[in-house]
């Protein structure tokens, strides 16, 4: 597979609007970031925040500097942005943490909450750093959560119900796991590689991870202003072609120094 230069992966994120001019609209996006600021957890992603970000306009500011939105508090309705430049910068750090758990021989965790967009771009990955000589960890039977099954597909543990993958932004899934493993006298992950409240579960609970989240997903980006999480990469996570992001994680296993 080709692997795009940086520049050509900026282009290609506008065009399949991966960043730029997004779908999510402005007032999705900040009834969200309010939502946050008003304690709703659904919105916290498994981290656990406090009193800390009870001011909306605190999170439009990280969400700025982090995610690319506009910083304009008039704005409330239209077309918003995510930058791409802060795409691919964060990916690039990312990669940095990839490179860290090769050369440690790491155990990895992968899983998603959002497999109809981003399941390809996490099997690739996990399937990458297994090649690199990586353990990939294997979740225990039976695991449930929200009344649904929480299995792996890939190497990426997902939620089933109904013979359909889920789509979730809860972090009991992971809670799941993690205790799970615990019970079986397991170690936990090195790292976890996820997004959603799998992602915000795990940087909680003390594990290093790494993840993707949309514009209206603003706690991942929180967690990694407060350092909870290591690196969130800004992304819209449900694009209307799953194959549009193979141009990123092309590169993102590139800049890793992992097989493409």
């Amino acid at each position: 597979m080709s692997i795009p230069s940086r520049a050509a992966l900026v282009d290609h994120l506008v065009r399949t609007r991966i960043a730029g001019d997004v779908a999510t609209p402005r007032d999705n996006n900040l009834s969200h970031y309010r939502a946050l600021a008003n304690g709703d957890r659904h919105y916290w992603l498994g981290l656990e925040l406090g009193d800390r970000w009870t001011d909306e306009q605190d999170v439009l500011a990280v969400m700025a500097e982090r995610c690319g939105v506009s910083d304009d508090p008039e704005h409330r309705v239209g077309q918003d942005t995510i930058d791409p430049e802060l795409t691919v910068a964060a990916l690039e750090r990312m990669a940095a943490r990839l490179r860290k758990a090769v050369a440690g021989r790491e155990r990895v965790l992968f899983a998603t909450g959002h497999p109809g967009g981003l399941l390809e771009v996490h099997r690739r990955t996990a399937d990458a750093v297994r090649a690199a000589g990586c353990e990939v960890v294997a979740i225990p039977g039976g695991l449930t959560a929200d009344e649904c099954m929480v299995f792996q597909f890939g190497g990426v543990a997902v939620l089933e119900r109904g013979a359909s993958l889920w789509h979730t932004h809860s972090p009991a899934p992971m809670a799941a796991i993690l205790d799970g493993l615990e019970r079986d006298g397991r170690p936990r992950p090195d790292l976890v590689v996820a997004d959603h409240g799998w992602a915000g579960c795990a940087g909680q609970r003390g594990v290093d991870a790494v993840g993707y989240a949309d514009s209206n997903d603003p706690a991942l980006f929180i967690g990694e202003a407060e350092g909870t999480l290591q690196v969130t990469v800004p992304l819209d996570d449900h694009v209307t072609d799953p194959r549009f992001y193979e141009p990123m994680t092309n590169y993102l296993l590139d800049a890793a120094g992992l097989p493409v």
